[in-house]
């Protein structure tokens, strides 16, 4: 663990009708959910302000493959939204492979008793934390932060 980087970092689950927003500690010991955010118009500058009211040194975008590792109709939209907060946060935005996230999160879900039903405000927040979580661990395991850049390009 000695390579890993200190420092909250924000797990951003994107979908098309919300947006699953987690944290961790400084010590990225534990992420933990944040908020679920309507996704709309406002979605991006809501996303900034959390990253702001964390403070943190970045924020990691889940990326939708396929179980192939290749590109899904989700792909591109998680890209989109990833680079549009990369341009307003003034902080890196890494894009980190999501896969099975939102599975894990039905299934933890399932798992404590709540129905589907139940549990779709929350869903996204357990995605967040999921690929937060995996994140974190491929960080301390490898010295490397997961993921890869997107450019920051100015507002």
């Amino acid at each position: 663990m000695s390579d890993f980087r200190r420092g909250r970092r924000l797990g951003i689950d994107v979908g098309k009708a919300r947006v699953g927003v987690a944290s961790c500690d400084p010590d990225g010991m534990l992420a933990t959910p944040v908020e679920t955010v309507r996704r709309d118009a406002a979605a991006v500058s809501r996303v900034t302000a959390l990253a702001q009211e964390y403070d943190a040194v970045e924020i990691l975008v889940g990326l939708p493959l396929n179980m192939r590792g290749e590109d899904t109709a989700s792909t591109a939209d998680a890209r989109a939204f990833a680079a549009e907060i990369a341009r307003v946060a003034g902080r890196p935005v890494r894009l980190v492979d999501e896969r099975l996230s939102t599975v894990s999160a039905h299934a933890a879900l399932r798992e404590s008793g709540r129905t589907q039903r139940s549990s779709r405000t929350i869903v996204d927040q357990v995605a967040a934390v999921v690929l937060l979580q995996q994140a974190l661990d491929v960080e301390k395991r490898t010295g490397r932060p997961a993921g890869i850049p997107v450019p920051q390009e100015p507002a």
